[in-house]
């Protein structure tokens, strides 16, 4: 049976499409039921839309918090160069931050946009501005700086009582366990007293954003738990799907 096509897009094309959707039993029969109908343009629009969702790349919005000195910027630059083909900022060449540092990665069919907030006291009143939109937290804390502690703490607590982040899934990076002053990620949860949590979810990661350590292990289960997060569907629903 020959197929009329002209018009919309050609044969071989519609072939290629084809073969990249097969799974989709219900979009193939759609598309054959439409074109058998005549229904050329019609057809094309259907099939191309279905094969336009099933390529699209959910998009999360993710805040990089922390006292200055933490190591946000570091990290940031880190998530460059293991996601992506660009080299990211050696950490000698890394200045303190003043505003905000944005960074996009991709993590298989997931994109995440990372803010990066300048952690110095005058800077962190700025921080709630970005809480409406994000979709997860991640809060920085330098393990090998046991004085700045309380500091970090305050400032994590602060964060986590604002009611534009109400339900935002939460990662601790227990940063610099590079080095050997570092405390545990064991040794800052009992500090933090994160069981305190208990109705957010959350996870304490040790962390080097000098060389990589535990940083994909975090992103990984940051995005499974954005994906099936109450936040996320609350978010959708407010500005509709976060998609390209």
């Amino acid at each position: 049976m020959n197929y009329s096509v002209s018009g919309c897009v050609g044969i071989s094309f519609l072939v290629r499409m084809a073969l990249v959707v097969s799974q989709l039993d219900l979009d193939v029969y759609r598309f054959r039921n439409c074109e058998l109908n005549r229904d050329r343009v019609g057809c094309c629009k259907v099939f191309l839309f279905d094969v336009k969702y099933m390529f699209s790349k959910t998009e999360f919005h993710v805040l990089i918090l922390g006292i200055d000195k933490a190591g946000k910027t570091t990290l940031l630059e880190k998530l460059k160069s293991v996601y992506s083909n660009l080299e990211g900022l050696p950490p000698d060449r890394i200045v303190p931050t003043v505003g905000l540092n944005i960074g996009r990665i991709e993590v298989s069919n997931t994109k995440l946009v990372f803010w990066d907030l300048g952690g110095q006291p005058g800077l962190r009143s700025i921080w709630e501005k970005y809480y409406e939109e994000a979709h997860a937290i991640i809060f920085v804390i330098d393990a090998a700086c046991p004085s700045r502690f309380e500091d970090s703490k305050s400032a994590l607590e602060k964060v986590l009582r604002h009611e534009d982040l109400q339900g935002a899934p939460l990662l601790v990076l227990a940063n610099k366990q590079d080095l050997a002053e570092s405390v545990s990620a064991e040794e800052l949860a009992r500090y933090l007293d994160l069981k305190k949590l208990d109705e957010r979810v959350y996870m304490l990661e040790a962390v080097s954003s000098y060389d990589g350590l535990g940083i994909k292990e975090g992103v990984e289960w940051l995005v499974e738990v954005m994906e099936r997060s109450m936040r996320t569907e609350m978010l959708g629903a407010r500005i509709g799907p976060a998609s390209v």
